[in-house]
């Protein structure tokens, strides 16, 4: 441990480059395991002398000095992670199989301490009297909560098979996003022949020709699989054969490997919330959600599905009827819907590309947008390093004119990268600790040849946009705590300022400054996005039932009752499906279990019984559009009300307190439902 002793290991000690980035030029793998070692002894150390203090329990020397604990440990696990996630090799999967375990007994014994519990508790009793002001009582509370979630209140005998539970369960983890990733990037489909592609635009055809080089294969042309179901490829691919060939792949990946390790983790994620006093590890979750119970969530789902089954099947006749056919196979949905949209509203995706050059849409859309809402702005600075050289470093600063942060943006598909978009924080905002927030936005954009630009499809740019959201969720954070900065706020919320940031790519005078030509200059017709919108209306069916399949999906491998077992994956999924009414063979569901990461590649939860959040957020983002475009005020005013009420204050209040206090009431749903079509 060399690198831990001689003081060659960089994460030994804060950041001396602007706003703490990390130094990505000095970092080695190698600097990994003796950092976590050491940090996750730093802390034991430093949470064992809160818990021996002599001192009576006080908000500084407990609550604030675990604030404080952990800083190492905290600077390797953002950047460590991040990596995994966005550059991974063999020795990174090796170290996280290795270390997400012992992170995981580490926060059991910190949180299973009855000493620092009891210190804590004293201090919860009492919070009302000790004259905190709302965000350092909602810390003390979060601080509680947290830790009887943890098990904290258990006898010694359960609190020993927790431990046990949340080992396997964090080996398990990494273990399914390892095998996702091995599998997405054997099932990408190769073909030999540019014929083979016919359909897909000569950019993305050429992207292909540079993705097979980049994979090994010379002279023949490679589709990698995007995360989830169904490929966006499919919309363009004029051989049948093709199609049913890329969907195959999408839809069989990882189950032989993640199937039985899915099942096994929802059994022990079961035993688990039985053991904390919960049915099911969805009431466990949903608890400390803004939702507050499986009846919340069930009641909104229950209400969406039949309206979208409905719409999806009249889709699906329009299509069956222009294909010529009785019924439209799934590998055909995607394809005919560009012919329908076409027909009846004189709309063909690809003709949008030309306007949407990658550059064009972050500096002139994407950035533009930020100043034109919160007054910021970005200047690149490539004389800060990334981790990867294609992850480009901007510093952000104020409207005032003040240092507010750094955003890092990796857009670039690789073969080291695990698929999707998401947002990660390498520095949390915090006055406790004199940081300011340095945070990374990951897309999986096809890389262009050299000297070619990077066109993307509306998908694409709607991405940028939402991912963006999280971005500024973390950027625009004004706390005192790390606890309660940024998007530290509940799982079911946490997508709706990322969804809000979506609505600023067809703003007029956002979409008329980025989408340009990328030739000639020339302004994307205002026409082609009404058509656009238009004809994006008629595939709301199948979206919103690919969508609640996937959250339908979960729900069901979660709300299984202790000491039930689920039986063959596969036929789970079927079954769980069909008792929901989403069993729809052309609609499969946005993700399948094989490579569901969302809900298993974290062992802590990540998104398990979550993923109905990303509509339950979307019913706040629909209100909150309407009162973007109500509004009578300058757009600069609105997003400073937006900011102030919501975006900088990350989770210090309650969240749907803080909704109504921005709304002037509770949300409604009328706004999503016709957003989605459901209305009717």
């Amino acid at each position: 441990m060399t690198t831990e002793t001689t003081g060659d290991n960089p994460f030994l000690r804060p950041s001396g480059l602007p706003y703490r980035l990390p130094p990505f030029a000095d970092i080695r793998e190698e600097h990994y395991l003796p950092a976590f070692a050491l940090g996750m002894r730093e802390q034991l150390d430093e949470v064992a002398a809160i818990a021996a203090d002599p001192e009576p329990a006080t908000f500084e020397n407990t609550v604030e000095a675990l604030e404080r604990s952990g800083a190492l440990l905290n600077r390797v696990s953002l950047v460590f992670f991040n990596q995994a996630a966005s550059d991974t090799t063999e020795g990174v999967q090796s170290i996280e199989a290795e270390i997400s375990p012992r992170l995981a007994a580490h926060n059991d014994t910190i949180h299973l301490d009855p000493a620092l519990f009891a210190r804590l508790d004293a201090l919860f009793v009492r919070r009302a009297e000790l004259g905190l002001d709302t965000e350092a009582r909602r810390v003390l509370e979060r601080y509680h909560a947290d830790f009887v979630r943890a098990g904290a209140r258990l006898s010694a005998d359960q609190q020993a098979r927790l431990r046990e539970l949340n080992a396997e369960l964090a080996a398990a983890g990494p273990a399914f996003q390892q095998n996702v990733f091995a599998a997405t990037s054997a099932a990408a489909l190769v073909v030999e022949s540019a014929d083979e592609l016919a359909g897909l635009s000569a950019d993305a055809i050429a992207a292909a020709a540079e993705n097979g080089r980049a994979r090994g294969h010379d002279g023949a042309y490679v589709i990698s699989l995007k995360n989830f179901s169904n490929q966006s490829e499919l919309a363009g691919l004029a051989d049948p054969k093709v199609r049913r060939r890329l969907l195959d792949a999408s839809l069989a990946r990882g189950l032989d490997t993640n199937g039985p390790l899915a099942a096994r983790m929802a059994v022990l994620r079961a035993e688990r919330a039985a053991l904390l006093g919960f049915p099911s590890h969805a009431a466990y979750v949903v608890a400390d959600q803004t939702a507050g119970t499986t009846e919340a969530v069930e009641s909104m789902l229950g209400g969406l599905v039949a309206p979208a089954v409905a719409n999806a099947e009249r889709e699906a006749r329009a299509l069956a009827e222009e294909a010529g056919v009785d019924r439209i196979e799934a590998a055909d949905w995607q394809y005919y819907s560009e012919r329908v949209r076409l027909a009846r509203f004189d709309f063909d995706a690809s003709v949008m590309r030309p306007y949407l050059e990658l550059e064009s849409v972050l500096r002139n859309g994407v950035f533009h947008a930020a100043g034109l809402v919160y007054g910021l702005t970005f200047t690149e600075r490539p004389d800060l390093v990334g981790y990867h050289p294609d992850a480009r470093v901007f510093e952000v600063t104020d409207a005032d004119g003040s240092a507010l942060g750094l955003y890092l943006g990796d857009f670039y598909a690789r073969s080291s990268k695990r698929g999707g978009a998401w947002m990660n924080e390498l520095v949390e905002q915090s006055r406790l600790l004199d940081q300011r927030p340095v945070v990374v936005n990951n897309l999986n954009i096809a890389k262009p040849p050299a000297g070619e630009p990077a066109l993307l499809t509306w998908t694409e740019v709607n991405t940028l946009f939402h991912e963006f959201g999280h971005a500024l969720h973390g950027l625009l954070t004004d706390v005192r705590y790390p606890l309660v900065a940024g998007t530290n706020v509940p799982r079911d919320f946490v997508e709706y300022p990322s969804q809000v940031n979506e609505m600023w790519s067809e703003w007029p005078e956002v979409l008329a400054n980025f989408a340009r030509h990328h030739v000639t200059g020339e302004p994307m017709p205002v026409e082609l996005v009404t058509r656009m919108r238009e004809a994006e209306n008629f595939g709301e069916g199948f979206r919103t039932v690919e969508y609640l399949g996937a959250t339908l999906l979960d729900w069901a491998w979660h709300t299984l009752p202790t000491g039930a077992e689920p039986g063959d994956p596969a036929a789970f999924e079927a079954a769980a499906l069909h008792r929901y009414g989403l069993d729809l063979d052309a609609v499969p569901p946005r993700y399948r279990t094989g490579y569901f990461s969302h809900i298993f590649a974290s062992g802590s939860g990540g998104y398990s019984a979550g993923y109905y959040g990303y509509i339950w957020s979307e019913v706040l983002d629909a209100d909150t559009v309407e009162w973007f475009k109500e509004d009578s005020r300058p757009i600069r005013e609105s997003g400073e009300v937006f900011r102030r009420s919501l975006l900088s204050r990350g989770g210090s209040v309650d969240p749907m307190g803080a909704f109504a206090e921005f709304r002037g009431r509770a949300p409604e749903l009328a706004p999503l439902l016709t957003r989605r079509g459901l209305t009717g």
